[in-house]
């Protein structure tokens, strides 16, 4: 089965590129896995349609307005992503939203079956190359979280 694990992020916006640091944070816990991929999607682009097209499954990392506490972490899976994605739109700061890339995937016959969203509540989203504190907190149990969905995936396969 295979995983790709996309980290959405700008990483010169302090907790906003939180997706791209939580990347960061798995690779060497994930280095071993020959069907694990982690992809920096930056600010996301048309690009990523092909990536995601191509997993049998995807989990997607980024920062997202959940309403809650700095550093407030949520994992959406399934159709419980897609209606977040369809119903807060807004809630991303990024030209190409994930809901974009969904529709495309959905259009070309392939969203993944197995798929996670791992929102995480910034604190400040302006210039700074690292994320606050609270955010930082959150990174290494979003990391574990996000290993064990794979390992949960991997054996459910």
């Amino acid at each position: 089965m295979k995983t790709l694990v996309l980290g959405i992020g700008n990483t010169l916006l302090t907790d906003e590129g939180v997706g791209v640091h939580v990347l960061d944070a798995l690779a060497p816990e994930l280095a071993g896995e020959a069907d694990v991929t982690l992809l920096d999607g930056g600010t996301l682009s048309f690009t990523l349609a092909g990536p995601i097209e191509d997993a049998d499954a995807l989990i997607v990392v980024d920062a997202a307005q959940l309403r809650r506490n700095p550093g407030a972490w949520t994992a959406l899976e399934g159709e419980a992503m897609d209606t977040f994605l369809t119903h807060n739109r807004k809630a991303s700061v990024h030209e190409v939203g994930l809901t974009d890339l969904r529709t495309i995937a959905l259009l070309a016959g392939h969203w993944p079956a197995r798929r996670a969203l791992f929102a995480i509540q910034p604190d400040v989203v302006d210039w700074g190359e690292a994320p606050t504190p609270a955010v930082a907190a959150a990174i290494p149990p979003v990391c574990a979280a996000i290993v064990e969905r794979i390992r949960t995936w991997q054996h459910d396969a």
